[in-house]
This record gives structure tokens, sequence and C-alpha cells, in this order.
């Protein structure tokens, strides 16, 4: 094996023409950790937030850093203390949070990180499933705490976060709602959606009520107007967005409760997600699948900015 790799990376905080193509030093593992041949990473917000500096207060990162949190592919090497996982396992993670992100031809990813690809999976669906169908299911389940028979509004379904969290919401045995656009209607009811709001023509409001759960992946206005078709007893909705200036003084003196969340890479619930994709309950929606390079990366993230990518953009090796 060689000594470098190649990477994408930036070497200052920037446009989207910050990403550029360089060698680094092949990762070395610790013993609780693998090294995975990159198949195929995918783009999220994250990314380009980062990139454009916005998150200096939470990651003070020294320079060059490689971004990307999602990571499919092939098992090279294992540290001594793992057990679970071999040369030439193919599996999928979302790594954890570096500077040494997944935009690179191999990757060190923590051993209870990773889950098993499924056969009937390829590369670049799995690696459009980590961060989004992780952040989806923690909002449904860890904070939203979603009950079979209840009903849950997901905003943009045909987003990334979206298409994953009503296809595990309607696996659950909940009643789904969602917003999108006319164009996507029959995308997000093969995904399993019950009810559609044309979010460009119909109000929220008009069309939903005595909703249990709000998935709010778009924030500000879009999370304002959810308060009014949760149920005043039950309703609560989680953001992975932030918290709008407004919201507070709507549920302060209601039972509805708010909570903005931040995902925790957690490999057994991947193996989860990974157990519902084998049995063809589960599947990635991708939008475009671009080449490993900087122009690869480059026209990755500006697509990915425009927030009206159909589910997942994804980079194959």
């Amino acid at each position: 094996m060689s000594e470098t790799m190649h990477a994408v990376a930036i070497q200052q905080y920037g446009d989207e023409n910050q990403l550029e193509m360089i060698t680094l030093p092949m990762p070395t593992i610790g013993e609780h950790q693998v090294l995975i041949q990159s198949k195929a990473t995918a783009i999220n917000p994250l990314d380009w937030k980062l990139r454009e500096g916005h998150l200096t207060s939470m990651f003070q990162w020294e320079f060059p850093i490689v971004l990307g949190w999602d990571l499919s592919g092939v098992v090279v090497a294992v540290g001594s203390a793992v057990t679970e996982w071999h040369v030439g396992d193919e599996v999928f993670a979302r790594p954890a949070t570096s500077n040494r992100g997944t935009y690179a031809e191999y990757v060190a990813v923590d051993d209870n990180l990773i889950a098993p690809k499924p056969a009937n999976v390829t590369f670049e669906e799995a690696a459009a499933v980590p961060l989004a169908g992780e952040t989806a299911w923690q909002a449904l389940f860890n904070h939203g705490h979603l009950q079979p028979g209840e009903t849950v509004l997901v905003q943009a379904g045909s987003g990334g976060v979206g298409s994953y969290a009503i296809q595990f919401a309607k696996a659950m045995g909940a009643h789904v709602i969602t917003t999108t656009s006319a164009k996507n209607f029959d995308l997000v009811r093969e995904l399993g959606a019950d009810e559609i709001i044309d979010y460009r023509t119909e109000k929220v409001a008009d069309k939903a009520h005595n909703v249990d759960l709000v998935i709010d992946t778009i924030g500000g206005q879009g999370q304002v107007d959810a308060w009014a078709v949760l149920n005043p007893e039950t309703g609560r909705q989680i953001s992975i967005v932030g918290e709008a200036p407004e919201t507070a003084a709507i549920i302060k003196d209601t039972n509805m409760t708010f909570k903005a969340i931040w995902l925790m890479p957690d490999g057994d619930q991947l193996k989860k997600i990974a157990a519902l994709m084998a049995d063809g309950k589960v599947k990635s929606i991708i939008d475009t699948v671009f080449p490993f390079s900087a122009d690869g990366l480059i026209k990755a993230h500006q697509l990915s900015a425009t927030n009206h990518s159909t589910g997942k953009v994804v980079i194959k090796f």
C-alpha cells in the first residue's frame, strides 16, 4: 500500500473554489479503528457550512481540512483490538467529525461507527445514508419519541433527511404527512407519504391538523407555521436547523415542546437502517453522482447549496 493518498481539501475558508486536490499521508489507525478504502461519499449542508467558515466556534481545526462525513467502502486494515470487522468487508459509516473527513481515498474510522453494507445496496446508495439517515432516525425516535399510530409531519420530504424520515416513520407504523413541490409528489408517495402538501401553493396549517410530531428540516417561517398544526397536548417539534426566534414565545404557555438537535454518530443505528435496506423497506434517493475530483466536489457543493436537490448528492471514487 502506498504511503500517501489523494484528498480534496480546503486550505482556507471560502466558496466552493477553495476545494482542491492534495496529497496527504495515508491515515494511521488506532487499535479500535479500521482503514476503509473509499468507494463513495456524499455531500451534506454541514460540508459547505463548514467550508464557508460558519462553524469555527464549534470546530477549531488546522488546515488543510478534508470535509465529508459520509462513507462507503472496503476494509483494508483493522486495528489490533478490532474483532467485528475484517479485511475485505464492504461497509458504510458516519465517521467522527474531524478535519480528516471522507473526501479522501482512505479514511480511518472508529470500529463502533461502522455498519455492514447490504448486498442489495450499491456503494453510492450506501454512502448517501449515514449522516442524513442517522439524523432522521435520531430526530424521529431518540428525540421525537415517535410511536406507531402517531402522525408525523416531515418538512421537505424529497430532501436528504426528509426522504429517509418518511421511510423510517412509515416502517414504524406512523401516519406520514410531508411537504414538497408538485414535481416530487410521486416520489414522496412512493417513499410512503400518506398526505402531501405543496409548500409552494398550499399552507401547512390549512391541510394538517392534530399532528403529534414535526420534523423541521427548513427552519425559519416553516418552523413557526408548523406550531399551528400540532396537537396542543402532545405536540413536539424536533429541528435539525436550530430554533426560530419566535418559537419560545409561541409555546411558552402550552404543553408543546421543541428541541434543536445535533447528530451523534451511532453505528448501532446505522446497522438498524442497514437491516431495513436489506429488507427492501428503505432506499436511498440520489440526485446526482459526481466523480472524485476537485471539479466533481465543486459541482457537488454548488448543487447541494441550492437546497433543491432531490435526495442526496454523491461522489464516486
